[in-house]
């Protein structure tokens, strides 16, 4: 479970840092060199995802919690944009669906 997660985290960093560096590029008129890191980026958070041990489907759908959940704290910490109450509320929603997709024992 700890290694799936670190996956997911991996992943997750991936994703929203190569979309951050092109969204640079674009959105703020910063070097070409950063949409070309970003996309460096993405392609390898395509790579990480393959990584989890469960079906696409299932990874996937657990993915885009953690990606929501990432994606809070990464404003947060990187745009300094601080979530309120209920994006909190809504993060721990989706990381019990996370929980419950990926980790709760099957029949």
């Amino acid at each position: 479970m700890l290694r799936s997660l670190m996956y997911f985290v991996l992943a997750g960093l991936c994703e929203i840092g190569g979309g951050y560096l092109v969204w640079l590029w674009i959105r703020e008129g910063k070097s070409g060199w950063l949409a070309i890191a970003g996309a460096a980026l993405l392609t390898i958070y395509g790579f990480v995802a393959t990584l989890q041990p469960a079906n696409f489907g299932r990874a996937y759908a657990a993915y885009g919690g953690v990606f929501i959940i990432l994606s809070i704290l990464w404003g947060w910490g990187i745009d300094h944009v601080a979530p309120d109450r209920l994006d909190w509320v809504g993060a721990a929603i989706v990381l019990v669906g996370v929980l419950v997709m990926m980790y709760a024992p099957r029949a």
